[in-house]
Formats: structure tokens, C-alpha cells, sequence
């Protein structure tokens, strides 16, 4: 059976017949998402803000493309709101550097910043829902390197490695501590050596290690001296404020010099407190504040969707494999959606 502890962390990632309150719901707030996706179909950024780049052919945007050719244009509508903004891009195949370039590339055309994800550390997720990684430490050195250089010089915020530091924390028997830490520190420091990325150093949420003093030495030891900060709440559900305190919590424990960035993709109704995994697939929940840079405060440095809102989160409650698009699921995250 898993640790209490274990069963509130994170995990990242066929259409059944809608609900008649998922469908009400849809046509409520159809015509006011229609607006927004029109007005944002590519979105820009307001005075100050980043301007982060938004995927043209997302699992999102085929959704509503086809769900409109279908007729059904209130709940495409609804999926605009995940379609036309910006979600990060996973990197977690054995060769990142084609897919990290052609990212990068494609978002400075754009005069866009893309985020990316690195997710390939041995022993990924413990062994669980989202399983894998590279093979060896060498290997994943290796793919650290072409991960950088498929960035170039070109901007990019990159998250690195989800659940990485925290599982450990939290226990991962397949995993060596050390040798885990040291691969995150190079990971950092090969990322930051590129002139226009800014690096964030993924620390789990404040639901899975409470005690945010149990992961300073951890980071330190995985290079956070070097990167931009720490981000909180990937794949996960806490409000801003219940990360916003946690945050500023483990800033003043690493130091004070460090700012985060905040996932903010299906927080918009917190975290789930029924019965059963309160991360995996959990119902009722919604899409959060849509991605941008301008947080009302100094140590945040921007609330993102790292997690891609429609994807699940693994094989409970119904839900597809890890990162496979769940339609239905989307579809209630969007119309729960406060704006």
C-alpha cells in the first residue's frame, strides 16, 4: 500500500457520451469562451507581460477543431480556453534534441518563449504511472547535452525534471539519492549555460512535503545555487495562495535569493478532498490563472501550465495511460474555468 505521504504527490500526465450538467455547462459558458479564443487565437501578451508561445497543433486545438466542424461549437468553445494558451512541452524521449529545436525555433519566429520540460531522469516516477527515463547516468548526460543544444541561444523556460527531487525526499528506493542530485546539479548547470534560458528546479507541492525545510539540502545538492529558482505544483492542484506561502517559505530557507514559478493549469478549484488519489484524475476540478508573468509579486516569476490541462494523469477514475488526451476530462477542467 502506498505512504500517506506518497498518495498526495503528482504524476504528469474514449470520448463517452457528455454528462447533461457537463453539456449545461458548455452552453453557458459557450459564448463568453468563444469571445476569449477569438480575441486570443494568437494570443499576445499585456504591457510587461511574457509573451510565451502557444503550440499550433496541440491534442487542445485538434479537439475543438474538429468538435466545431461536428456542430458541437459550445463545447469547442470551452477547449479554445486550453487551445489558445500556452502549455509547456515535454521532452521525454530517448533523443530531445530535434523536437528542442524545432520548439525553440518555431516560438522565435514567433518572437515567443517556449516552456519545455526536462523529463528523463533514471528511474522517472519511481516506477509508476509514468515510468522510464534514461537507462544510466550516462545516458542521461548524454541527452542533457542535446536537450541544451537543441535550445541554442534562443529563449526558453525550462522546468526541470517533475517529482524529481521530492520523490526522493519522500522515499524512492529504486532510486540512488546521490547520484539522482548530482544528475539534476548537471542538468542545471548544462541548461543555464545557455545565454537565454531562465531554469527552474521542479520542488514538488506543498501538499506532498509540508516541511518545506526537508528540501533544502536536497536542492542544494541538485544545483539550485545555479538555476533561477524552484518550481511548485506541477501536475498538481494547490491554489496560488497555498503555493505562494509555501514558496516564500522555502526561499527564506534556501536563503532568501531565489524567486519560482507556479503551475497553475487545473488549480482553479484547489486540490481534491474526497475519497481516493487526490492527484490522479480527480473530479470537479478546473483550469487556473492562464499563463503569464505578471503575478502581483516579486518571487513569482510567472504562473504556467506545465501540466497539459486534458491530459491525464494516468489509468484511475477511467482516465487513459499518463499524457494520452482525455476529451472528457478537458471539457469539465474548461467549464469549471472562474475566466
Amino acid at each position: 500500500m502506498r505512504p500517506r505521504a506518497v498518495a498526495l504527490r503528482r504524476t504528469v500526465r474514449p470520448v463517452r457520451a457528455l454528462r447533461s450538467g457537463l453539456l449545461a455547462a458548455a452552453l453557458l459558458f459557450g459564448a463568453a469562451a468563444s469571445a476569449c479564443a477569438e480575441a486570443s487565437g494568437a494570443p499576445g501578451a499585456a504591457p510587461g507581460d511574457t509573451a510565451f508561445w502557444v503550440e499550433p497543433d496541440s491534442s487542445a486545438l485538434r479537439q475543438s477543431t474538429v468538435w466545431r466542424r461536428q456542430g458541437y461549437t459550445a463545447q469547442a468553445a470551452l477547449i479554445d480556453r486550453i487551445a489558445t494558451r500556452s502549455q509547456a512541452v515535454w521532452l521525454h524521449d530517448p533523443h530531445p534534441g530535434p523536437k528542442t529545436r524545432a520548439v525553440t525555433e518555431a516560438a522565435a519566429r514567433a518572437r515567443r518563449t517556449p516552456v519545455l520540460v526536462a523529463y528523463y531522469i533514471p528511474h522517472r516516477d519511481c516506477g509508476e504511472y509514468s515510468q522510464g527515463g534514461a537507462a544510466s547516468a550516462a545516458e542521461y548526460r548524454r541527452w542533457i547535452e542535446e536537450f541544451a543544444a537543441g535550445i541554442g541561444n534562443r529563449p526558453a523556460y525550462v522546468v526541470v525534471e517533475p517529482d524529481a527531487v521530492a520523490q526522493e525526499v519522500a522515499g524512492c528506493a529504486r532510486a540512488d539519492a546521490s547520484e539522482r542530485y548530482a544528475l539534476l546539479a548537471h542538468a542545471v548547470g548544462r541548461l543555464k549555460a545557455r545565454p537565454q534560458v531562465k531554469v527552474y528546479l521542479d520542488a514538488g507541492n506543498s501538499g506532498w512535503i509540508p516541511g518545506e525545510h526537508r528540501l533544502v539540502a536536497p536542492l542544494r545538492k541538485s544545483g539550485i545555487a545555479k538555476a533561477d529558482g524552484f518550481a511548485l505544483n506541477v501536475s498538481n492542484y494547490q491554489t496560488n495562495a497555498v503555493s505562494s506561502a509555501y514558496g516564500h517559505r522555502l526561499v527564506r530557507a534556501l536563503g532568501g535569493a531565489k524567486h519560482f514559478v507556479v503551475d497553475s493549469s487545473r488549480n482553479g478549484n484547489g486540490p481534491y478532498t474526497g475519497s481516493g488519489l487526490s492527484w490522479c484524475n480527480p473530479p470537479g476540478r478546473a483550469l487556473g490563472t492562464p499563463p503569464t508573468t505578471r503575478t502581483g509579486d516579486p518571487a513569482i516569476d510567472a504562473y504556467l501550465w506545465v501540466k497539459r490541462p486534458g491530459e491525464s494523469d494516468g489509468t484511475c477514475r477511467g482516465g487513459p495511460r499518463a499524457g494520452q488526451w482525455w476529451p472528457q476530462y478537458a471539457l469539465g477542467l474548461a467549464s469549471r474555468a472562474k475566466g
